[in-house]
């Protein structure tokens, strides 16, 4: 068995996204001050590291990060590597069906674009799924789409149509994962979101186990 762990830190050398709040860690009581324990205290926000987007994230009448489903987020799931999807910028239904010739339709999808947070800067672009796409894998059954990417939309995006999409077809979203290390092929990933209450979005630690 091989366990790859391809989650990105919550830790100051992750760049937030431009605007959001930066991980910061101090002391709240420290031994050095003469307490009998240390505990550190965190500032950040949930999309600094690897992360799973409530519905919350994009409605305010969306699903907190306590009622994301735990089973969407343990299971078998694709690797696939979408560096070259056709023009670098869209990962289309057509693309998608081509890499995906051959084998079952994904229950969760992990995507590969080369463009992550886990180099230590944030990306200016990277390729994203489009929403024919997105509503093409969750007709067929999909739960789950993974990116290396901080976000399943464009940086520019207003409307999240990925998002959407996702979401209104019962399919979840994981961010900010790190791939580098990872070959495509099929793996058991388990990736629970940490149980924070009425947030958009919450930490996971995703390991992908093979053989």
């Amino acid at each position: 068995m091989t366990l790859y762990d391809i989650s990105v830190a919550y830790g100051a050398d992750t760049p937030p996204w431009p605007g959001d709040t930066p991980y910061s860690c101090g002391w709240a009581i420290a031994i050095a001050a003469g307490a009998s324990v240390n505990v550190r205290h965190v500032t950040t926000s949930w999309h600094n590291g690897t992360h799973a987007d409530a519905p919350l994230h994009i409605a305010d009448s969306g699903a907190p990060s306590e009622r994301l489903p735990l089973p969407a987020f343990q299971g078998p799931a694709t690797v696939l590597d979408a560096r070259d999807a056709a023009d670098g910028r869209s990962i289309t239904m057509e693309w998608l069906q081509a890499a995906l010739s051959g084998r079952p339709a994904p229950v969760r999808l992990l995507l590969r674009t080369g463009r992550s947070v886990a180099t230590g800067v944030f990306p200016e672009a990277w390729p994203t799924l489009t929403e024919e796409a997105a509503t093409w894998l969750v007709g067929g059954g999909l739960q789950l789409v993974g990116v290396d990417a901080p976000s399943v939309d464009p940086r520019t995006a207003s409307d999240l149509a990925v998002h959407r999409a996702l979401f209104d077809g019962g399919a979840y979203v994981l961010e900010n994962l790190d791939l580098r290390a990872v070959p495509d092929g099929e793996y058991v990933l388990t990736a629970y979101p940490v149980l924070v209450s009425g947030a958009d979005a919450a930490p996971v630690r995703a390991v992908l186990e093979t053989g």
